[in-house]
């Protein structure tokens, strides 16, 4: 009996609410209205705050595909992270393993200078010197610096970015001179393939990858052996890096060098005393009397 008259309670609250929801509804906006109009500031900062706190999850409805991408592509980077950082792990032990080795190295070579008494080399005068041209087209590979021969700029002079060498001084003004870059069409560089110590000429032909000429018998060069200067001819001193071999095709060896034409802004022009490729210009003999007038 309980039971039954609960129910009917029920269903009676349920009719009445049904009935006067719609008015209700009415009298409620009515009530926010006037509650906006009393007080504008409140109401702005509510509506403010449910913005605030429904943004997110509407974003999310909004756009569900790009959601779930975001997602995804969060999950993706910390698996990525965690083998990149395994990978570090495994480069940094390996680096330590070689500088180990390169101190050992170090020191046996202080060791031995001293017992042969090996005359050190000298250390080079250099000129850091911008950029200021790329003269660079399909005819030809140079480039403009900001330095000449007030500075100390000179014909034949090697020019370095970093360690690797790019090129030589091809002409020299007073405040300017011109870089001829060794994949040049005119560049002809002696160069030595360090694994085998075969020695050939590097020679230029206007792409970003020179090939070797004039190699000296027939040795085994592999792709990614390193590319060095040679002492011949005196034009620089032995050991300046310049690039590695990335192909052997047909007999053509093709050379990537470690810097790139585009990657140029500052460089540097070293005095190793050497003018093979172009001679130092030399002062001009004195001016000799002519013969009415001597004495």
């Amino acid at each position: 009996m309980k039971q039954s008259s609960a129910a009917g309670r029920l269903a009676t609250f349920r009719l009445l609410a049904q009935r006067f929801a719609f008015l209700s509804l009415v009298v409620g906006s009515v009530a926010l209205m006037l509650l906006g109009k009393a007080d504008i500031v409140l109401i702005e900062h509510t509506r403010a705050l449910v913005a605030d706190a429904l943004a997110p999850a509407l974003d999310a409805m909004a756009r569900p595909a790009a959601t779930v991408a975001q997602v995804t592509e969060n999950f993706h980077e910390l698996a990525n992270i965690r083998t990149e950082n395994a990978r570090l792990r495994e480069e940094n032990a390996r680096l330590m393993h070689w500088q180990t080795v390169a101190r050992r190295l170090e020191s046996e070579n202080v060791v031995l200078h001293e017992n042969l008494n090996v005359i050190p080399d000298p250390d080079p005068a250099f000129v850091t010197a911008r950029v200021i041209g790329d003269m660079g087209s399909a005819f030809g590979h140079s480039m403009l610096l900001g330095a000449g021969s007030k500075d100390g700029v000179r014909k034949g002079q090697a020019v370095l970015s970093g360690e690797a060498l790019i090129g030589h001084i091809a002409e020299v003004g007073q405040r300017s001179s011109r870089l001829l870059l060794i994949t040049d069409i005119n560049s002809r560089t002696p160069i030595l393939v360090e694994s085998t110590r075969t020695k050939a000429i590097l020679t230029g032909d206007n792409t970003v990858r020179p090939r070797l000429s004039y190699v000296a018998g027939s040795p085994t060069i592999s792709v990614g052996d390193r590319v060095v200067t040679a002492a011949s001819g005196g034009a620089f001193p032995p050991g300046i890096p310049i690039g590695a071999v990335s192909s052997v095709n047909d007999g053509v060896v093709r050379v990537e060098p470690f810097v790139q034409r585009h990657h140029l802004e500052f460089v540097s022009v070293v005095d190793f005393g050497l003018g093979g490729i172009l001679p130092f210009e030399r002062p001009p003999p004195p001016e000799r009397r002519r013969r009415g007038k001597e004495e």
